[in-house]
């Protein structure tokens, strides 16, 4: 019994990795499916194919029903063969994903008699619109026609939505206006050619398409011709040409800004180096006296009136001076070295502590006076500490 018990065990053990490889693997994809799944219910945008709530086909079939041709492209090639030479035929143009670039949508623009282009990119309006920019969200939830453009008279009123267009120029009709300059539908006319644009496509979509005047809308503005070329961009319209270089990845305010970087370097560069003339040989170190030193701090002071100040300088000189002659560290404080000058110099430890500290003179006699003792209290402990047998010959008399 315990020999089976180990052998299941061991094969357990073997088989672990892939039982936990499989469940994995089954667990991925039934995530896929069903995000697969949720894709296919929300359906591709704008598809004139598609039931979802985000295609289009309710649309689609409306215009078939009323006798239009709607022909579902998804390239540029098959575009323009579907137009033919543009007579009685309507290009739909919906590049939400922005796959072509300016030659082609140029292209794409003056293929048809009539072009529709929805919710239009910067891109596509730079190409196809010069001059008509994104006016932003709008700031109603529905936009009344208020132009004279058939379509938009019959629709009354439109789903708002998330973007509106506006443009400068008188060239364009706008239609639906949402305050100031911005509209939710503009139109020109060029030499036959008619460009519509449509800021916002949830009036195409099947779960809005039924709302306000909408369908009203897009019945007339797609409905102009026999003939309707329904052509949303895929990856196949995208031009690959190799990795992008260097020059391709790079902003083009870069170049410009470098430029002037380098100019002002070389501006600078040559203004301050004309400045600079020959080279001047000069003997060096200037040797300066210490008396010259001194005496120039004591004129300070004098100018000044800082007779504190000098007597400190005076004072630290003479501490330390008085404390090596006395033999103490470095560490001494005043109160010691005071105390040692008294003891030696036979005077009160109160005179030497007015001497070397808490005397302040007021006047310039008081300051050579201070001087004065400072130096005969030094010359009684140089006297004191001598190493001669004889003893002090005088006191030191503060």
């Amino acid at each position: 019994m315990s020999t089976e018990v180990v052998e299941r065990s061991s094969l357990w053990t073997r088989g672990r990795f892939w039982v936990i490889a499989g469940v994995a693997v089954a667990i991925v994809v039934i995530i896929l499916m069903l995000v697969r799944g949720i894709a296919d219910v929300a359906g591709r945008p704008f598809a004139a194919d598609d039931a979802g709530p985000a295609g289009s086909r309710a649309l689609a079939q409306v215009l078939e029903g009323r006798g239009v041709d709607v022909r579902i492209v998804d390239t540029l090639s098959e575009a323009t063969s579907a137009v033919g030479d543009g007579q009685g035929a309507t290009l739909l143009l919906i590049d939400a994903d922005g796959l072509l670039d300016t030659s082609q949508l140029r292209r794409a623009g003056a293929l048809a008699e009539s072009t529709v282009v929805v919710s239009p990119g910067f891109e596509a309006l730079e190409a196809l619109a010069t001059g008509v920019r994104s006016g932003g969200a709008p700031k109603h939830d529905s936009l009344d026609a208020r132009c004279s453009l058939r379509p938009a008279t019959r629709a009354g009123s439109i789903t708002a939505g998330t973007r509106t267009l506006s443009s400068p120029d008188d060239a364009w009709t706008g239609c639906f206006p949402d305050g100031g300059n911005r509209y939710g539908v503009l139109q020109a006319m060029d030499g036959g050619r008619t460009t519509t644009l449509i800021a916002d496509g949830a009036l195409l979509r099947n779960d809005t398409v039924t709302s306000r005047g909408d369908a009203a809308l897009a019945l007339g503005v797609l409905g102009t011709q026999p003939r309707l070329v329904w052509y949303l961009p895929t990856l196949a319209d995208v031009t690959v040409a190799g990795k992008p270089t260097v020059a391709e990845l790079t902003p083009g305010w870069v170049t410009p800004v470098l430029l002037l970087a380098a100019a002002v370097f070389l501006a600078a560069a040559v203004w301050r180096g004309r400045r600079f003339g020959p080279l001047v040989v000069e003997n060096l170190p200037v040797v300066v006296r210490a008396g010259e030193t001194t005496e120039g701090r004591a004129r300070l002071y004098a100018r000044n009136s800082a007779r504190l100040r000098a007597a400190d300088a005076l004072r630290i000189g003479a501490i330390g001076r008085i404390a090596s002659q006395l033999g103490l560290p470095r560490s001494a404080d005043v109160d010691q070295i005071c105390l040692s000058a008294a003891s030696v110099a036979r005077t009160a430890p109160d005179a030497i502590r007015g001497v070397l500290l808490t005397d302040e003179p007021t006047t310039d006699a008081a300051l050579v006076a201070l001087s004065d003792r400072l130096a005969a209290l030094e010359r009684a402990v140089r006297e004191a500490t001598s190493t001669s047998t004889h003893p002090p010959s005088r006191r030191m008399d503060p």
